[in-house]
């Protein structure tokens, strides 16, 4: 009896799963879609493997020895391991039960993994989902380890060997307490726009300049920044308290309460958000399926009077 398992060969196992349910070698052979020949060398080398005949001529066919009867069940359930290893893991949504980690910016937080939340707990509420914030020094290390399963990044910082895709385009607008004095129309006038005060976004923190700065400047004109934070999650506060400007992400304004959205009096170039994800997780059915939810939920979509945003990364995490 072999005592290593390189020694046998499946098919045997195969071969002598089809003598046991079918008693007849000829059957067998044609279940297998082999030979008769080629079923009873088989035979033989089963009979070497196991040192026991194992099947015995019989009146009508072959009858199967003690030995045989008893590697029946595991023979079975041995085959049918190795055919499940081999086809695709089906996925339910509405019973799994698993983690996935994202790595994202407080941007994504907002204007992605919300609203994908809400579509994650209805069709598939057995998924966790965790939040880290994006290390971009690290993050690489954190998908190949499984640390991080996918992040939410622009397209400067997604490592080129690394699968992507883009999620949206973003653009600009001024946003402003509702009953401020320039809350009304759609646009903001540039002379006005110039002499608001300003609140802005700096992920470094500290600065008080940014992209809306830079298209200012290439038009000689500049505004006066007062506010400077480093998260766009407290921004909507601050303006709600005062009577600042900011210039955000469109879909960081969007069904904000006791805030007013205006069209930007300069083009403002915007930036791209994409989804990135390691190879090590790219065929998983369930991996798969959250990613296509993800893009279903916060893809791209058409905005009334929104200018187009460019293509390619932001220049600056500043706004």
């Amino acid at each position: 009896m072999p005592t290593d398992i390189r020694s046998l060969d499946l098919n045997l196992l195969k071969a002598l799963d089809a003598l046991l349910d079918e008693r007849n070698v000829t059957r067998a052979a044609q279940r297998l879609a082999l030979t008769q020949p080629a079923v009873s060398g088989m035979l033989t080398r089963l009979r070497e493997s196991f040192d026991d005949p194992l099947f015995v001529r019989a009146q009508r066919g072959i009858v199967p020895t003690a030995r045989a009867l008893q590697l029946a069940g595991p023979v079975k359930q041995l085959l049918s391991d190795v055919d499940g290893l081999l086809q695709p893991q089906a996925f339910d949504p509405a019973s799994t039960r698993m983690t996935m980690t994202i790595a994202s910016t407080d941007y994504g937080l907002r204007a992605v993994v919300v609203p994908f939340l809400a579509a994650v707990r209805t069709q598939a509420p057995g998924i966790r989902v965790a939040v880290l914030p994006v290390d971009h020094q690290r993050l690489q290390a954190q998908l190949e380890r499984g640390d991080v399963d996918m992040a939410l990044l622009s397209p400067e910082y997604t490592p080129p060997e690394l699968h992507a895709r883009r999620l949206f385009d973003e653009s600009y607008v001024c946003v402003l307490r509702s009953g401020h004095p320039d809350a009304v129309g759609e646009r903001i006038s540039l002379d006005r726009f110039c002499a608001l005060d300003h609140a802005l976004v700096s992920y470094s923190g500290g600065s008080f300049q940014g992209v809306t700065d830079e298209a200012l400047a290439s038009i000689g004109r500049e505004r006066r920044v007062t506010v400077s934070v480093t998260s766009f999650l407290v921004l909507p506060e601050i303006l709600r308290v005062s009577d600042l400007i900011a210039v955000v992400p469109r879909r960081l304004a969007e069904n904000v309460d006791g805030l007013v959205m205006l069209e930007p009096p300069i083009d403002v170039p915007g930036f791209s958000k994409t989804v990135t994800w390691h190879e090590r997780s790219h065929r998983d059915p369930g991996h798969r399926w959250i990613r296509e939810l993800l893009f279903q939920t916060c893809g791209p979509r058409v905005f009334a009077g929104a200018g187009v945003a460019a293509l390619g990364a932001t220049r600056s995490a500043m706004r």
